[in-house]
């Protein structure tokens, strides 16, 4: 018997344990994604710099370097620049954490915007370029 209740209790201490290490875990995935779409922030003005306009950018290594980080944290990177290549912006999905519920994503944009919603990113960065 009291074999049984020591097993149980160590699988209830397990099962705590393992919830906070994994919210740890989605924690620090959720600032490399935050931290590889401020990059893109700061990306998109050198690459408006150097052509004056943003064609291009999303395909450009300015973007897509940056996006394969995204995708290694658990990320799922988006792009979107509006007709006239004057603004862009891009958005990630972020895990599940307690102060990222489930569903959140996070924006930026070429005006300089950074910011954590619970909007979809094809919503949240639509075809005008700008997060919503």
């Amino acid at each position: 018997m009291t074999k049984g209740i020591s097993t149980a209790i160590i699988a209830v201490l397990a099962a705590i344990v393992l919830v906070n290490v994994t919210q740890y875990i989605n924690q620090g995935k959720n600032a490399a994604i935050k931290g590889n779409l401020a990059t893109v922030l700061t990306n998109g003005a050198v690459f408006f710099d150097q052509n004056g306009n943003y064609t291009g950018f999303c395909a450009n290594p300015f973007f897509t370097n940056p996006s394969a980080a995204i995708t290694a944290a658990g990320g799922t990177a988006t792009c979107t620049v509006n007709v006239g290549s004057t603004a862009w912006c891009a958005c990630s999905t972020l895990k599940t954490t307690t102060g990222d519920p489930a569903g959140s994503t996070f924006c930026v944009d070429s005006t300089g915007t950074k910011k954590v919603t619970t909007t979809a990113c094809a919503t949240e960065c639509p075809a005008a370029g700008v997060c919503v």
